[in-house]
């Protein structure tokens, strides 16, 4: 819009000029602060890990409980966590899913869910003997070691799983056979002390979020130990805990700290964490929310490498970086090591319409 000054009163354009000069004052004071705040911000590096966050398994796990929410209404009751993240169990929570621990906790009329991790074998069968309504939301790659580990049981092999005692993967593949058919090992200690039925009839198989160097160690005492043991047809390791670890390990040299965006109980994330020590940055740390980063901690640091565990959704990187951008003047590169385009399929039953 133009002002024509001549048509104006004078005392107008008194008021005009005085407008325009607080208004300019107000946008330079405004361009003043914004630069100071540059000014002041230290500079930071951010290297962001690629692939991190949501697997397949993960994904499909959210999405079963999501379409048995549409199917049936809530509630919903699932069997343990469906995934190890707390944002996302509390979000499905709010949906109307209902978080318990054991199969006697569910109603005998409403659908039950099995968490990611799969579930010994008596779990279903329990659920069948009850008539529930029931949805396997195993992650199809911890089904191939169940699978795997009953074809040896089938051939006559005593089983010996690398895995992490009490974690609920190692329950559930160990619950494939009946007990004292599957012998379970941490490390390189527990192999040197294991004692088996038969040294010639023996197979192994592995937890799929563990450390894939340290796992290779545990494999290596195993063979030297029983140099007749079988190990699986394809790494048991699955490929989003594998692209993981080696994204960190390309970030680790080139950064100051690591933030793995995890939970504390899960098994992938935590390995991220070690991966990230072994591989020269020795502050790696685990933070579920941007809330708990410890920037004391992280004061002189000049690059920073951000990470998250399979279980862990985008929009909490994404909160982690937004953090970050408020206390420093941040230069964002992603490193991509690899490129993922797995997807599972969820069970018939939720993709019926009938």
């Amino acid at each position: 819009m133009k002002y024509n000054c001549r048509k104006l009163s004078k005392k107008r354009q008194i008021e005009e000029i005085f407008y325009l000069r607080a208004l300019a004052h107000y946008i330079l004071s405004v361009m003043i602060n914004l630069l100071r705040e540059t000014m002041d911000k230290p500079e930071l590096r951010i290297f962001l890990a690629a692939p991190r966050g949501f697997c397949a398994g993960v994904d499909r796990a959210i999405k079963i409980v999501e379409m048995a929410l549409d199917k049936w209404g809530a509630p919903v009751y699932v069997r343990h966590e469906i995934v190890h993240n707390k944002f996302v169990v509390d979000g499905l929570r709010e949906k109307g899913a209902i978080f318990v621990e054991e199969l006697d906790e569910c109603p005998d009329d409403r659908p039950v869910i099995f968490s990611a991790h799969g579930v010994p074998k008596a779990v279903p069968n329990a659920a069948e003997a009850r008539n529930l309504v029931f949805v396997d939301a195993t992650c199809p790659l911890v089904s191939k070691v169940h699978i795997e580990a009953e074809r040896h049981h089938k051939n006559g092999l005593q089983m010996v799983m690398i895995g992490h005692r009490g974690h609920p993967e190692t329950i559930g593949t160990m619950g494939q056979l009946p007990e004292g058919e599957v012998l379970l090992v941490e490390d390189e200690k527990d192999v040197q002390s294991l004692k088996v039925r038969d040294p010639q009839n023996l197979a192994y198989v592995t937890q799929t979020t563990l450390s894939i160097d340290d796992t290779a160690s545990v494999v290596a005492a195993l063979q030297e130990k029983f140099p007749m043991i079988q190990g699986p047809h394809k790494e048991d390791i699955c490929y989003a805990t594998t692209n993981r670890q080696i994204a960190v390990k390309e970030i680790a040299d080139k950064i100051d700290a690591l933030l793995v965006v995890g939970a504390p109980n899960s098994s992938n994330s935590k390995r991220l964490v070690e991966v990230g020590k072994k591989a020269g940055c020795e502050y790696s740390q685990l933070v579920q929310r941007a809330t708990e980063i410890d920037f004391r901690a992280l004061e002189g640091i000049e690059s920073l490498g951000i990470t998250a565990g399979a279980s862990a959704p985008e929009i909490l990187i994404n909160e982690v970086v937004e953090l970050f951008k408020e206390k420093y003047l941040v230069r964002l590169e992603t490193v991509e090591t690899a490129v993922e385009n797995v997807n599972f399929k969820v069970p018939r039953v939720l993709r019926e319409t009938v």
